[in-house]
């Protein structure tokens, strides 16, 4: 069984930044594609980020293309997402999912585990 655990979020002020960390415990992370989703109050849970298996090819959501990077380090079987130049319609719960074999996708539907989310607030 996969968990991925998310670190804590945080308070931050727009045009700051804030990196988020997922531990994922179980089986050997590096098989499993890793992304990162958000669901602010009202809206549907949106895709923001993923990583390959691997580690060698990431895909970004448009809204926060330039602005954050994801990145896995299977040694330690963590996935981060550093975020930069924070908006205030960043604010939301975001997750750390992860998808059995190293191709990514897009669809939260597409992920098999989920951890229990953090929030993430930008004030203005």
């Amino acid at each position: 069984q996969v968990q991925p655990v998310e670190s804590e979020g945080g308070l931050v002020q727009a045009g700051g930044s804030l990196r988020l960390s997922c531990a994922v415990s179980g089986r050997t992370s590096s098989s499993y594609a890793m992304a990162w989703f958000r669901q602010a109050p009202g809206k549907e849970r949106e895709f923001v980020a993923a990583i390959s298996g691997i580690g060698g090819s990431t895909f970004y959501a448009d809204s926060v293309k330039g602005r954050f990077i994801i990145s896995r380090d299977n040694a330690k079987d963590t996935v981060y997402l550093q975020m930069n130049s924070l908006k205030p319609e960043d604010t939301a719960v975001y997750y750390c999912a992860a998808r059995k074999g190293k191709t990514m996708r897009t669809i939260p539907e597409m992920y098999d585990y989920w951890g229990q989310g953090t929030q993430v607030t930008v004030s203005s």
